[in-house]
């Protein structure tokens, strides 16, 4: 008996026809809305054909978004990277029975999380260079703010998995001869990312939209590009913004798309198990559910 069986119970004929019937009706509303959505624009002009023009020339996607979009993909990239490989070390550094390394390293998590991303940016692009002595571009601003602060959440999460997992698998690797750091490498931290892909992938998304913040450095990303830059030489700005919004959406399914495919991929290794079948040996493939 699968798990959806036991947890969901098949709806009866009433059932349907209750789940039809909401089904029609929140369909018509939601079509209502779309369209009293549409009639709002339409009385303000915004589907004015000059509007949505520029969008057909070359040189409206090779000057102004298509610079910002890879200035986004590059920026979110690289702190992608940075944050994983944060909240990984920070993860293993609360979790460390030493107290001078468990004790900074929760300072360090939560102080970047209570401290709001533009204000982080903003500080590493004008204050820091009065520490370094030395100019902070505006490119490394941004991936410096979105590093230490959804590191420090990749952090929380990397520890709350790892704790979620049963004890007994680290006594059993420790029982072997495995030193700690073999425990959490090998052990640990892989089934602690795959049961918390959901809220990692939910956490890389909030980056990459966030990467909208480098507005405050003057980093010329796809909002600022796509929206600000573009909507003062053509005047479109509320097309502008829809068409920007599009292409986020499309962004963030393909990573999200991307995520539930490592995860189906991660969730379908084939265990052959030895079976006696009428004094015959066989192999049976099971494959390890969740």
């Amino acid at each position: 008996m699968s798990t959806s069986s036991v947890l969901y119970d098949h709806p009866g004929p009433r059932a349907k026809v209750r789940n039809t019937v909401l089904s029609v009706i929140f369909g018509v509303a939601l079509v209502g809305l779309v369209y009293w959505i549409y009639s709002k624009f339409d009385q303000a002009n915004q589907w004015e054909g000059w509007l949505w023009k520029p969008f057909a020339e070359p040189k409206t996607w090779t000057q102004f978004i298509l610079p910002g979009l890879w200035a986004t993909l590059k920026a979110a990239g690289v702190g992608m990277l940075l944050s994983l490989a944060f909240g990984i070390i920070f993860a293993v550094g609360r979790l460390s029975e030493h107290k001078w390394i468990s004790i900074p390293a929760g300072a360090v998590v939560e102080f970047f999380r209570a401290v709001p991303l533009l204000l982080m940016i903003f500080f590493v692009f004008y204050g820091l260079p009065y520490v370094i002595k030395q100019p902070v571009t505006a490119f490394w601003s941004v991936v410096i703010g979105l590093t230490l602060y959804n590191g420090s959440v990749l952090a929380e999460a990397f520890r709350a998995g790892i704790r979620s997992l049963p004890g007994g698998q680290s006594e059993a690797a420790y029982a072997i001869g495995m030193r700690k750091t073999q425990v959490m490498q090998l052990i640990l931290i892989p089934q602690a990312a795959r049961a918390m892909l959901p809220i990692i992938v939910s956490q890389l998304v909030v980056l990459l939209k966030d990467t909208a913040l480098g507005y405050i450095v003057a980093y010329p990303e796809l909002l600022q590009r796509g929206v600000n830059d573009l909507a003062a030489n053509y005047g479109n700005i509320i097309p502008a913004a829809m068409v920007i919004a599009v292409i986020y959406i499309i962004i963030n399914s393909i990573l999200t798309w991307f995520a539930g495919w490592l995860e189906r991929r991660t969730g379908t290794r084939r265990v052959r198990v030895p079976r006696q079948r009428a004094g015959t040996a066989s192999s049976t493939v099971v494959e390890p559910q969740g």
